[in-house]
């Protein structure tokens, strides 16, 4: 029987027993569906995740095919503790514990070689396992509970607008999903640092909140940026967190004559500006002047004009600071073209 906690029913002041105890009742339950091959969507301080047992087969499956996920896509596998990674690693190198120890719990994920007992399914028959400890304590105290490893790419539609809420998990994925945790919104907003560890030199494959600098500052040398070659682990691709509409990211000094020129042209438009500026009649939103708070709002901010049914949403470009770069590409990738996308909506 599937089970959904509404947001009415769940939210995050009412899952938790004091300040950062998480609800017994909820942990439960989640852990139970785990075991049981369901699927959860929990909270992580990045976006939502769609969990299911990574060691259960059936549950990977279902994982795959609630998101319209290419089979080939590797999956994150996120344990509760650092030590809870050695079964899934076919080798731990000392680089790794280092980074965990600076970082986990948090928005890192590691890349290892993978472990003979984990499925290629995970890995999308690859010879590498990516790992992760999240910070959101609710989900925490689901994994302890459950006692294993869970797969969780984020709860949505594959390649479209991650979630950060509960709210949009359940928009877009409805009845796919056995359980929605609701931990409130996610405080950092974009998707883990991928830092690739089954090379001799560490690089990063994917940005997020664990900048460049602060992983050289742990591993005491620099650690490069890798872009394009193939996929070897999530948000690789050219297109992803897409919207349906064309997006398209400008200065603050070009938004309101870009909006113009474009409704000029025929298009339905959304404007997505800072905070405290004015959007005028095409407003649908705005992000704060600080990297951190933008990476917050970036994936509702999106979301709420891609509602509005429009053909193009205009978006005023990150603010400088650590996480700028890791913005610009997630904003990229979201504005990238993919086939057959884009096409101007009925009227």
């Amino acid at each position: 029987m599937r089970v959904f906690l509404s947001l009415s029913a769940v939210v995050w002041h009412e899952a938790r027993v004091g300040a950062e105890v998480p609800d017994p009742a909820v942990v439960t339950a989640a852990a139970r569906l785990l075991r049981a091959g369901g699927l959860v969507a929990i909270p992580t301080e990045t976006v939502y995740g769609l969990a299911g047992d990574a060691a259960n087969p059936d549950a990977v499956r279902r994982i795959f095919a609630a998101k319209g996920r290419p089979a080939d896509h590797p999956l994150i596998v996120h344990v509760a503790a650092a030590a809870a990674i050695a079964p899934w690693a076919a080798a731990v190198p000392d680089t790794a514990w280092r980074l965990a120890d600076a970082f986990w719990p948090g928005p890192l994920t590691l890349i290892l070689p993978r472990s003979p007992a984990v499925s290629p399914l995970v890995t999308g028959g690859r010879d590498t396992v990516a790992l992760r400890v999240p910070a959101h304590p609710l989900t925490r105290a689901i994994l302890a509970a459950f006692g294993g490893g869970v797969a969780a790419p984020s709860a949505n539609r594959f390649g479209r607008i991650s979630p950060t809420t509960a709210a949009h998990v359940r928009a877009d994925l409805g009845d796919r999903v056995d359980l929605v945790v609701d931990g409130g919104p996610c405080d950092v907003g974009i998707e883990s640092t991928i830092v690739d560890l089954s090379v001799p030199d560490p690089a990063i494959l994917r940005l997020g909140a664990v900048t460049a600098d602060a992983l050289a500052a742990v591993l005491g040398r620099p650690v490069a940026v890798i872009t394009g070659g193939p996929v070897k682990a999530p948000g690789q691709l050219p297109s992803h967190y897409a919207p349906r509409a064309a997006l398209e990211v400008v200065t603050a000094a070009a938004l309101a004559s870009r909006v113009a020129a474009l409704e000029a042209a025929g298009a339905r438009v959304a404007a997505v500006g800072y905070e405290g500026e004015g959007q005028g009649a095409h407003g649908r939103g705005a992000v704060p002047t600080s990297d951190l708070g933008y990476a917050r709002a970036l994936y509702a901010a999106l979301r709420a004009a891609d509602a509005d049914g429009v053909d193009v949403i205009v978006m005023v470009e990150p603010p400088d600071g650590p996480l700028a770069e890791a913005l610009r590409d997630r904003l990229g990738r979201a504005a990238a073209p993919r086939p057959g996308d884009h096409a101007p909506r009925e009227r």
